[in-house]
């Protein structure tokens, strides 16, 4: 991992999570175990402070900052999809925020909440626990269904397992030139117990 002390404050991560080489970290910034930062992640806590909770996961090209005076929280198994940006807010247990939404300053998102991808949620905006929430600005559609909550706990336990699996396996290494015989690869499979999610409703 990239990670820069500014001022004299360093960065803290615990040994227990993953963070990609090509993300970066700078300053006031504490990453908790169990958590898995991605490829490209950006948590820049030159001004305000960043925390990153147990089994949380910032996903690849996320930025993180905010205003002096603020820590930017994201508790115990938040997810934050692909390329969000979080700027001074708070994301409360189990919410998920959708790739490419925005969180802006003071706002905070209710336990196991879930924030549509695209969505902008304003400045000092409150979106309540155990719901869905979209569009920008952002506004709550409905409660979220029980399964609905299950589905996105099991993708976070999937991140959670992705960072011990990148602990354990990930490295550098050349490309193949040709396809090998014997060569590894990811089997497709649908599990029994797997819940089936309408995409419209969360997306």
């Amino acid at each position: 991992m990239t990670c820069y002390a500014i001022d004299g404050v360093i960065p803290v991560v615990s040994p227990k999570a993953y963070v990609h080489p090509t993300a970066v970290l700078i300053g006031d910034v504490i990453i908790e175990e169990g958590v898995y930062i991605g490829p490209f992640a950006s948590l820049r806590a030159d001004f305000g402070g960043i925390h990153i909770k147990n089994n949380a996961n910032v996903q690849d090209s996320c930025v993180i900052h905010g205003f002096p005076n603020t820590v930017t929280i994201v508790e115990e198994y938040g997810h934050i999809g692909h390329a969000a940006i979080l700027h001074g807010c708070h994301i409360s247990k189990n919410v998920l925020v959708g790739m490419n939404s925005v969180i802006l300053d003071y706002a905070e998102i209710g336990e196991n909440t879930i924030i549509g991808a695209n969505s902008t949620v304003k400045a000092r905006e409150f979106i309540p626990a155990n719901v869905l929430a979209l569009g920008s600005p952002a506004k709550v559609i409905r409660p979220l269904e029980d399964k609905e909550i299950a589905w996105k706990s099991k993708g976070t336990e999937e991140y959670i397992c992705l960072a011990q699996r990148c602990l354990n396996t990930l490295q550098e290494v050349q490309p193949d030139t040709e396809l090998q015989a014997g060569r590894l690869s990811y089997k497709v499979f649908v599990s029994q117990h797997e819940i089936k999610i309408d995409p419209d409703k969360i997306t």
